[in-house]
């Protein structure tokens, strides 16, 4: 049952109006229910099985953790607790990728077999529960969270719906709080809910799906191109990325205000940032702070005496793991050294760039100055979207290779010209025999480049005002906010193919 399915728009108000005719004492056991109901429906029993081993040894162990307080007992549970978290996640996403590389690197003859290893066993929303389950542990370890005892609130911590198959990773003292508070129906929220979760569906089914239309033919057959095919789909791909994943994060935002509880913002315009690191602040918040507080602090603490480059270590380390933690593929792991590499350089080059900017007067010019290093940024981080989207490593190399191979007009214009007829092919399905084939495929390209160059300048400048882009709907005239609001209806209604039912790029995850 994903977001993007009729399934879950039908489910999500059913639940709600349950929710409601229950008493408060008894509404978490509702939510309870809904979340285990939406989990089992993927029909894979083993994944709720998993989930519920989860729970229960992240509870006892909480509760363990927390009587021992300050014996060795408690060192003991909590190395017990975070190990057998740990060795769940390695053992079920990543054994059959250490057997394979292992056989291939000391060349035996090892196979994965078993029902765990068909290609077919997946646990979704296995990483994200898990995560929240050791920073669950960590935060009574440090003393920051007292254990929850009731075992039902605990569970619907780990699985509450909206945030379970692909966050966000949200922390006991935000959540957990938010769901022992008294429940009063609040208009505002319910109406901002079922905006975020319009607004959601708009950025995934009208925008990322048809996002995937461009980038997807280019790589899915990567050695058919060369040049400006590359570097457009790539950065096409940046987008799709954003607008599948903020848009689910939108629905599961939404999903979750309907019930008065407020999940962690997970963007925070990521493409507008000005450095790599101020990207990663940005982008996917609720899993970048996980990393900040539980691997990047501590270990840059305890290498403190190697000075700056205990920045530079603790930097590799931290995106060594979030690469291995978006998948057991050298792709990911790859991408993850890329960002770390690209974060040290920026740590170890900060005041050499001071400098540059000194001297040669841009520093002068703010606006200009920051205008081209959000455009460096971008770019940077579209650079490290190759291994993230590459089918293989060898695909990724091959890219990098031909990124400036056969770049001239007549290639741009091509490829524009099949980017615009590919976007607009119902357009051109419903018009060809009305206009000339070489007019309209001149004003197809003509109207792609000035909406790109119209949007592109737009946002920058929005950008470099503010800082940042935000559209509040609530403070726009009543007309024009519901204006807004059908017409993204009638354009779901319009091209949304219910049959298709796209998955969320980040559910693998």
């Amino acid at each position: 049952m994903f977001f993007n399915s009729i399934n879950y728009l039908v489910f999500l108000p059913i639940i709600f109006a349950v929710f409601l005719l229950f008493k408060f004492k008894n509404r978490w056991l509702v939510l309870l229910c809904a979340s285990y109901y939406f989990y089992f429906a993927f029909q894979k029993p083993s994944l709720l099985v998993v989930l519920l081993l989860v729970t229960i040894v992240t509870y006892i162990f909480g509760i363990l953790i927390h009587l021992y307080s300050g014996t060795n007992l408690k060192k003991l549970f909590f190395g017990a607790g975070i190990t057998i978290l740990v060795l769940i996640l390695v053992y079920l996403k990543y054994l059959n990728f250490f057997i394979i590389n292992l056989s291939a690197l000391f060349d035996l003859n090892l196979q994965p077999g078993g029902m765990l290893f068909t290609g077919e066993f997946e646990f979704i929303g296995l990483s994200y529960f898990t995560f929240q389950a050791l920073s669950y542990l960590m935060d009574i370890n440090s003393g920051t969270f007292k254990p929850e005892r009731n075992i039902g609130i605990f569970a619907l911590y780990l699985s509450f719906f909206p945030k379970l198959l692909q966050g966000p990773i949200e922390r006991a003292d935000s959540l957990i709080t938010q769901l022992r508070v008294k429940y009063v129906f609040d208009y505002d929220n319910f109406r901002r809910g079922l905006f975020l979760i319009l607004w959601g569906l708009f950025k995934k089914v009208i925008i990322a799906d048809n996002l995937a239309r461009l980038v997807n033919p280019v790589y899915d057959n990567v050695y058919s191109y060369s040049g400006f095919p590359l570097w457009t789909a790539t950065f096409f791909f940046a987008l799709q990325l954003y607008f599948d994943f903020s848009g689910y994060t939108d629905m599961a935002l939404g999903s979750a205000r309907l019930f008065n509880i407020k999940l962690t913002k997970n963007f925070n315009n990521p493409y507008f940032a000005t450095s790599v690191s101020d990207f990663w602040r940005r982008w996917h918040i609720s899993f970048s702070r996980w990393l900040l507080d539980y691997i990047f602090t501590p270990l840059q603490l305890r290498l403190k005496s190697l000075k700056i480059w205990s920045s530079v270590i603790a930097l590799f380390v931290t995106f060594l793991l979030c690469g291995v933690w978006h998948g057991a593929s050298w792709n990911y792991i790859i991408w993850g050294l890329i960002n770390g590499l690209f974060m040290s350089v920026s740590a170890l080059t900060q005041n050499f760039r001071n400098k540059i900017a000194t001297t040669t007067g841009i520093a002068k010019f703010p606006t200009l100055h920051h205008a081209v290093k959000v455009i460096i940024t971008f770019t940077l981080v579209c650079l490290a979207w190759i291994f993230f989207r590459a089918n293989s490593v060898e695909e990724a190399f091959y890219i990098y290779n031909n990124l400036f191979v056969n770049i001239g007009l007549q290639d741009i214009y091509y490829t524009l010209l099949t980017y615009a007829e590919t976007s607009a092919g119902f357009v051109y399905s419903l018009t060809a025999d009305m206009f000339d084939k070489d007019i309209l495929r001149t004003v197809l390209v003509l109207l792609l480049l000035l909406s790109v160059l119209s949007g592109f300048v737009y946002f920058i400048i929005k950008s470099i005002k503010s800082n940042r882009f935000k559209f509040a709907l609530y403070e726009q005239p009543v007309w024009f906010r519901w204006s807004l609001i059908y017409s993204l209806i009638a354009i779901l209604l319009m091209f949304w193919t219910i049959a298709e039912n796209v998955k969320f790029i980040y559910l693998k995850f």
